[in-house]
């Protein structure tokens, strides 16, 4: 368990960190072996701030990534899953910050 009562969770060699999530998987494999999505990535990495380096200290900067339950692809769009029991401060954030830089793309919040 951890600090939000999740539990993680392995399927097919995939360790999830919720039975949530464990469970949207196996959902996402019978959609896809029944034919209404086409595929899905699991943890899927957008970039919402690129790294650099900072002009006084000089200090490497980080990048700041927002990192998605799954990407799910549809015969004609995509959409980002994001298996949520609890959303913090910093999901929030990140999710601004995502869908202005991607506006082509939904986020789903399962819960």
């Amino acid at each position: 368990m951890n600090k939000y009562n999740n539990r993680k969770t392995v399927i097919d060699g995939y360790t999830f960190d919720s039975k949530l999530e464990a469970d949207y998987y196996s959902q996402l494999k019978l959609l896809k072996r029944a034919g209404h999505i086409t595929d899905f990535t699991l943890q899927p990495r957008f970039t919402l701030q690129e790294a650099y380096v900072h002009r006084f200290t000089r200090k490497r900067i980080q990048k700041i990534e927002y990192v998605a339950d799954f990407l799910v692809t549809y015969p004609n769009h995509q959409e980002i899953v994001d298996c949520k029991g609890m959303k913090t401060a910093l999901y929030l954030m990140k999710k601004k910050i995502f869908e202005f830089k991607y506006p082509d793309l939904q986020i789903k919040e399962v819960s």
